[in-house]
C-alpha cells in the first residue's frame, strides 16, 4: 500500500484494452486483493494470475545473520501460482511471512522456510529487488545463490529480466544473461507497474511522498521511475528486440499458469458433540424455549411451539443447525462467565429459535418480529447474526473461541483505510507544501455526509447518475480549479490517487471460524496491534473464500449497566436488566420529559426533542421512535405525535391494513409491515414478501412492473378492487426505503428502556457507572452535576 497507484479493476480494464491475454498483479508480501483481481479479470475476460513478491531473508554467511540497520536483509522473490496446489502453496508462503516472523521485523521468509512448499509454483528471479539480481549488481558469484533456487523450483524457475532504467539492473544484466546461457535457464522480460499510463507519475511520486512524510520538492527521498507504467506489448518488443524470446516466454509462463482465487461454499467448523447437528440444534431449542415459557408463566405455548417447528425445519433445510449451535456455544458461555451480552441486534431478534437458544432475549411473538425478515426459506443466504458484548470483555469471547476451535482456525478480518476525498486532498496539498488552511477549506467544500460521501468527480461536475446526466458539481471547487493553477495540480494528482487503499486494520467485528487452519483457505495478515490473526482478504472477499463472519461488537451501554448492577449490588441491591418488566410508569415519566442525557439511543439533542413532542408511554413507541428517528422518516414524526394524541385522524386505504399499523398510528414505520402488508392483503408467503421488500428497495424497473401485477391480482382475491390495491402497492413503495427492520429496532428498544429505568431509580449509580466509561463527554458530565445541584445532593459518588 502507498506504493502501487494501480486499483485490481482498474488493471483488468486496462490489459482488455492493451489486448493483453493475462496479467500477474504480483503485490508485496500480500495477496490483499487477490479476490477482487480475479473477479476484475474475469468479468473483462483477462486471465489472472496469481502471484505475490515473496520476502526472502538472505542466507547469512560465515558472519552470520545478515543485517541491514538492524534488520534481517530482505530479497524479494517473485512467485506465480500454477495450478490449485501452487495456490494453495502460496497463501501458505505469504501466510507464514506475517505470522511466523518476529513483528519487529516485519513479513519475512528464511529461504529454508520454502522447503517441500514450492508444488505448482513458478518463480522469477526478481528484478532489480532480487537475490541474483542483487549479487549480480555487486560484482559478487551468483551460482550458488542460482543453484538454491533452480532446486526450490526444478524445470519452474525463470530468469527474470528487467529494462526500466534502474542501475542495478543494467549492472546485473550481463551476468544474468551469461547464467541463463550456461544453464540453458529460460528468458523472461518483465517491467514494474506502478501506475497505469504515463502520465501517471507525477501522481505516483507525489504517492511515494505521502507514504514517506516527505515533499514532492525535496531531493533526498525515494523517487518514481518515469518507466514503471504497464507498456503496450510493441514497446515491450522494441525494448527487448536483442532478446525477443524473453518476450515470448511471458506467454509461455501465462499459458503455464491456470488457477484464480477460489470461491467456495460457506464453510463452518462442527462444534463438538454427540448426535447430528440438526437433532442437536431441536433438542437445545426445545429445551430452551420450555424455559422461557416458564419464567413468563406462559400456558397457552402452541403458538411458540408451532413456529419452533417451523424455523426448525428451516433452519435445517438450509443446512444452518451448525450456525446457530456455534452462536448459541460461545453466548451461553459469555453469559456463564459474566460477560454482559446485548438482547439482539439485527434481524435475528426475529427468531424464535434464536430466543429459546439464549442468543437473543425479546420474545419474537409478543413484538410481531418476523423469522423470514432474518432467514428466507424462499432465499438461500447465510444467517448473520450481530452479537453485541460488554465493550471491556468482548476479546476474552474471541478467546474463548480460539479455545474451542483452534487458535489457527479463528482469526478477524482486515479492512482498508482508502484515500476519500477529503482526505486525499489533504494528503496531496501536504506533499506539495501548499498553506495548510487553503487544503483545509478546499476539502470542507466536498459533501461528506456519511450514507452519501462525495467524490472528487462528482464535487467537480464530472460523474454521472444512472442514466448517464452529468451530476451537478460544487462551483466553489469547480471555480478553485480553474482559477488557480497549483488547486488544478492538487486535484489532478488527487483525483488519480482518490480511492488508493492507505492502511490496512482489524475490523471492529468481524470473526472468522474455520473447519481447518485459515492459511489453508485464505492469506492471513498480523495486525501489529494483536495477538489475534487476521485475514488478508476484507470482510466480503473472506466470504466468497468459503469463511463464514460472526460479528463480535463491543457495546459501552452493556458495560455501563454492568457496573451499575455491581454498584447495586455493593450496597446491598440485585438488578436483572433481562427481566425487568417494560411497563414501568416512572420510567416513561423520564422518557417523555426528554430527560434522557446518557439514556441509550435517546441522548441527542433532537431526540429529546422528539421525545418531548410524542410522549412515549409504552414499549411500542420507544421501538418506533428508534426507528423514525433517522433521515427520511423522521418527517413521519410530528404526524406520529398528533395521531397517539388524537389530534389528527388515522385514515387508511383499507380496513384490513388496521391491525398491522395500528401501533405505529396508522404510519409504516418497519419492513416487517411491508411483509405484512403483502401477506394479508395480497396473499404473499413472508418469504415472498421479503423478497418483494428487497425488490422495492432496489427499485429495478422491470421487477417493479411484475410485482405490483403480482400484488394487484393477489389483492383481488381478498375483493381489493384494482384501483385501491395500486394505490396500497404505491404507498408500501413510497415507505420501502424508509422502512426499518422492526427486530433490530426492537431489542435495542430494550437498551434504551433498560438504561432509562436505571437512570430513573438509581439516578446515582447511573451516572458513576456511565461516567466511568465515557470520562471524556465534559457535556454529559455537565448534565450530571447540575441535575446533582439541583437536586441537592451528590450524584457522583
Amino acid at each position: 500500500m502507498l506504493e502501487g497507484a494501480v486499483q485490481p479493476e482498474d488493471l483488468a480494464k486496462a490489459c482488455r484494452a492493451a489486448g493483453f491475454p493475462a496479467a500477474a498483479m504480483v503485490d508485496r508480501g500480500n495477496m490483499f486483493a487477490a479476490m477482487d483481481y480475479s473477479a476484475a479479470c474475469k468479468s473483462e475476460g483477462v486471465q489472472p494470475i496469481m502471484a505475490a513478491l515473496l520476502p526472502i531473508e538472505r542466507p547469512a554467511g560465515e558472519d552470520g545473520r545478515r543485517m541491514v540497520m538492524g534488520l534481517p536483509m530482505v530479497d524479494w522473490l517473485p512467485v506465480l501460482a500454477q495450478d490449485m496446489a501452487g495456490y494453495a502453496n502460496l497463501v501458505q508462503l505469504v501466510s507464514a511471512a506475517h505470522l511466523e516472523a518476529e513483528a519487529s521485523e516485519g513479513p519475512l521468509l528464511p529461504l529454508s522456510r520454502l522447503e517441500g512448499a514450492t508444488g505448482g509454483l513458478i518463480a522469477l528471479s526478481g528484478g532489480a529487488e532480487g537475490w541474483l539480481t542483487r549479487l549480480a549488481a555487486d560484482g559478487q558469484p551468483i551460482e550458488e545463490a542460482a543453484d538454491r533456487l533452480q532446486a526450490l523450483f526444478p524445470e519452474r524457475f525463470y530468469i527474470e529480466i528487467s529494462r526500466s532504467g534502474e542501475e542495478v539492473e543494467a549492472r546485473a544484466e550481463p551476468a544474468l544473461l551469461a547464467l541463463a546461457a550456461a544453464r540453458q535457464l529460460p528468458l523472461v522480460a518483465t517491467n514494474p507497474v506502478r501506475f497505469l499510463k504515463a502520465d501517471g507519475h507525477a501522481a505516483h511520486d507525489a504517492l511515494l511522498c505521502i507514504a514517506d512524510s516527505s515533499y514532492v520538492d525535496a531531493q533526498e527521498r525515494r523517487h518514481s521511475n518515469p518507466e514503471h507504467w504497464l507498456k503496450p506489448a510493441d514497446a515491450m518488443r522494441a525494448l527487448f528486440a536483442d532478446i525477443p524470446e524473453a518476450i515470448d516466454n511471458t506467454v509461455a509462463v501465462a499459458r503455464r499458469c491456470a488457477v484464480m482465487a477460489p470461491s467456495r461454499a460457506p464453510i463452518l467448523p462442527r462444534l463438538p458433540g454427540e448426535g447430528s447437528e440438526e437433532e442437536r440444534l431441536a433438542a437445545s431449542a426445545t429445551s430452551g424455549l420450555q424455559v422461557r415459557l416458564d419464567l413468563l408463566g406462559m400456558a397457552d405455548r402452541a403458538a411458540h411451539q408451532k413456529q419452533l417447528d417451523f424455523e426448525l425445519g428451516v433452519i435445517g433445510s438450509m443446512g444452518f443447525a451448525g450456525y446457530f449451535l456455534i452462536v448459541a456455544e460461545f453466548i451461553g458461555w459469555a453469559k456463564a462467565e459474566g460477560i454482559p451480552v446485548g438482547p439482539g441486534r439485527g434481524s435475528g431478534a426475529g427468531s424464535v429459535v434464536a430466543w429459546a437458544l439464549g442468543i437473543t432475549d425479546l420474545d419474537p411473538l409478543a413484538h410481531g418480529l418476523l423469522f423470514e425478515r432474518f432467514l428466507n426459506p424462499d432465499r438461500v443466504s447465510m444467517p448473520d447474526f450481530d452479537i453485541d458484548f460488554c465493550e471491556t470483555r468482548r476479546d476474552e469471547v474471541i478467546r474463548h473461541v480460539q479455545t474451542v476451535y483452534g487458535r489457527e482456525q479463528v482469526a478477524q478480518i482486515i479492512t482498508f483505510g482508502k484515500m476519500k476525498a477529503r482526505a486525499v486532498l489533504k494528503d496531496v496539498g501536504r506533499v506539495l507544501q501548499m498553506p495548510y488552511g487553503q487544503t483545509d477549506r478546499l476539502a470542507k467544500l466536498i459533501p461528506n455526509h456519511p450514507t452519501d460521501p462525495w467524490t472528487l468527480s462528482r464535487a467537480l461536475g464530472l460523474a454521472r447518475d444512472k442514466k448517464g446526466d452529468l451530476l451537478p458539481g460544487v462551483p466553489e471547487v469547480i471555480a478553485e480549479r480553474k482559477r488557480d493553477p497549483k488547486v488544478a495540480r492538487l486535484i489532478e494528482i488527487a483525483l488519480q490517487l482518490e480511492g488508493l487503499p492507505r492502511h490496512a486494520s482489524t475490523h471492529a467485528a468481524g470473526v472468522v471460524i474455520g473447519d481447518r487452519p485459515l492459511a489453508e483457505l485464505v492469506p492471513m495478515y498480523r495486525d501489529p496491534r494483536s495477538d489475534i490473526p487476521v485475514t488478508q482478504f476484507e470482510m466480503k472477499a473472506v466470504e466468497k473464500a468459503g469463511l463464514v463472519k460472526f460479528d463480535f461488537l463491543g457495546l459501552k451501554t452493556l458495560s455501563v449497566l454492568a457496573r451499575a448492577a455491581e454498584l447495586l449490588h455493593d450496597s446491598g441491591r440485585q438488578v436483572d436488566w433481562i427481566a425487568l418488566p417494560t411497563d414501568d410508569v416512572a420510567t416513561y415519566r423520564l422518557i417523555a420529559e426528554g430527560d434522557t442525557v446518557g439514556v441509550f439511543q435517546f441522548e441527542s439533542e433532537g431526540m429529546r426533542r422528539a421525545l418531548s413532542q410524542v410522549r412515549p408511554d409504552c414499549f411500542a413507541d420507544i421501538i418506533a421512535l428508534g426507528a423514525l428517528y433517522r433521515p427520511g422518516p423522521m418527517s413521519n414524526i410530528p404526524s406520529y405525535a398528533l395521531r397517539k394524541a388524537g389530534r389528527e385522524a388515522v385514515e387508511l386505504l383499507h380496513p384490513m391494513m388496521e391491525p398491522i399499523l395500528k401501533e405505529t398510528n396508522g404510519i409504516i414505520v418497519y419492513q416487517e409491515q411491508v411483509m405484512q402488508i403483502a401477506r394479508e392483503l395480497a396473499g404473499y408467503s413472508l418469504g415472498e414478501a421479503d423478497l418483494l421488500r428487497r425488490a422495492m428497495g432496489k427499485k429495478i424497473q422491470a421487477e417493479m412492473v411484475a410485482q405490483k401485477a403480482r400484488f394487484v391480482e393477489g389483492a383481488g382475491a381478498n375483493s381489493i378492487d384494482e384501483t385501491t390495491a395500486t394505490a396500497i402497492f404505491e404507498l408500501v413503495l413510497a415507505f420501502a426505503n424508509y422502512g426499518f427492520n422492526k427486530s433490530h429496532a426492537a431489542a435495542y428498544a430494550l437498551l434504551s428502556y433498560q438504561t432509562a429505568w436505571a437512570k430513573t431509580h438509581h439516578r446515582a449509580e447511573f451516572y458513576a457507572a456511565s461516567m466511568a466509561f465515557d470520562i471524556d463527554s465534559s457535556e454529559r458530565l455537565a448534565v450530571f452535576v447540575e441535575d446533582g445541584r439541583r437536586a441537592g445532593t451528590s450524584v457522583l459518588p
